[in-house]
């Protein structure tokens, strides 16, 4: 196992009935509050009101920036940074999935700097040594940017979808509710489940020999959103299922299971040229492409990997052959996520074009060639892309 440094310091409250301690915690850090959230869902389902109680009862001065998109916009981050330098914010509130809370971050690093958060993305990008308290109320179970450092912005303008860490960006306290997810839709939840899924594949999918006690963890995670996504879909209050999905989204990707691994991210970086491109939801163009992947990726040098999967996390007979096991794993993988999840499987169903293929390839590759599971080229990367038509 490699060196590395873990430090997570987010207060985490777990489960029911815990928005009584918001209004404590936020006092911690000032008393004007920068409260962000998406389309209005919170209002609709009561959610807005009980926060806007605790933060009154705290005496806390209250301004507000609603309408966060999906994949959440540059434009979305201006506004909050001009709020927050404006009216001279001490602290923010993100109230939602991981698009209303990876835009609050660089909203709140964007106010403690002058130049534009755009700036913050790309090649020569900025550093980011500071940012103002974040919080969080989690809507979604899905992205993990409740316990991250990391967040993903896109640039209409531009044509780009981009991803940045800093340890600054980390929330200081996350509310975590299973309750305030029985409203996601059967198609969100069953997206949020492939994200996270994806979270741990990144991973989990890794020549390094040495991380038994982890992998044994991820493989846990992996078994739980395979066992407990379709109840959620089928049940959508059913607080175990509900609770079991929350905690593991947190856990997938709060760098926990990294070990010090050094292999990069791969589905990861082709999904953003999708959805930068045609504004897809992050998950369902992770469900399409990971399956794909996994079958360019296997050959004689990788398929121990796929057949710890398939034992371990499918239950598949560890005594067949080592290949027919790996392709039962990806077999097993598609009708999870396209059966049991009820996701589409094709590009094709969802609208995207051949024609952009060799541009998003290109862009998904702008650092360099991909050195993941396998390294992945340009051309590597155009032919899974067609794999997925």
């Amino acid at each position: 196992m490699n060196n590395f440094v873990y430090n997570i310091p987010t207060k985490v409250y777990f489960g029911e009935n815990q928005l009584g301690h918001l209004g404590e915690e936020l006092a911690k850090f000032g008393k004007r509050v920068l409260l962000t959230y998406g389309g209005g869902s919170i209002k609709r389902n009561g959610l807005y009101d009980r926060v806007i109680e605790e933060l009154r009862k705290a005496k806390l001065e209250v301004f507000e920036l609603s309408g966060i998109e999906p994949n959440p916009r540059i434009e979305s981050v201006r506004e909050g940074v001009k709020i927050c330098k404006e009216q001279g914010i001490d602290v923010l509130l993100a109230v939602g999935g991981g698009s209303t809370i990876d835009a609050t971050k660089f909203m709140a690093a964007g106010a403690c700097v002058d130049h534009d958060a755009w700036e913050f993305f790309g090649a020569n990008a900025k550093p980011i040594n500071e940012a103002l308290p974040i919080v969080t109320i989690l809507t979604l179970s899905a992205t993990g940017s409740e316990m991250d450092t990391a967040g993903v912005i896109s640039n209409l303008e531009t044509g780009d979808k981009l991803g940045r860490l800093a340890p600054a960006l980390l929330p200081r306290v996350s509310f975590l509710d299973p309750t305030l997810t029985y409203s996601v839709s059967k198609y969100q939840t069953a997206c949020g489940a492939a994200d996270i899924m994806s979270h741990i594949m990144e991973v989990y999918f890794n020549t390094q020999k040495d991380l038994f006690m982890l992998d044994c963890f991820m493989e846990g995670m992996l078994k739980t959103i395979v066992k407990y996504a379709p109840i959620a879909i089928a049940e959508p209050e059913n607080y175990e299922a509900r609770a079991n999905i929350m905690w593991t989204s947190s856990w997938a990707i709060n760098g926990f299971i990294n070990g010090g691994k050094r292999k990069a991210w791969s589905c990861h970086p082709m999904e953003h040229e999708l959805s930068a491109v045609y504004d897809i939801t992050h998950g369902l163009g992770l469900a399409i492409l990971t399956p794909r992947w996994m079958e360019y990726c296997l050959d004689e040098t990788t398929v121990d990997k796929y057949v710890q999967y398939g034992v371990n996390v499918f239950g598949i007979d560890a005594k067949l052959d080592k290949m027919e096991i790996a392709k039962r794993s990806i077999k097993l993988t598609e009708e999870f996520l396209y059966e049991k999840l009820g996701l589409q499987r094709t590009f094709t169903e969802v609208g995207i074009k051949r024609e952009d293929f060799a541009m998003m390839a290109k862009k998904a590759c702008r650092y360099g060639d991909i050195k993941g599971f396998k390294t992945l080229t340009p051309a590597d990367v155009e032919a899974i892309f067609e794999m997925c038509m």
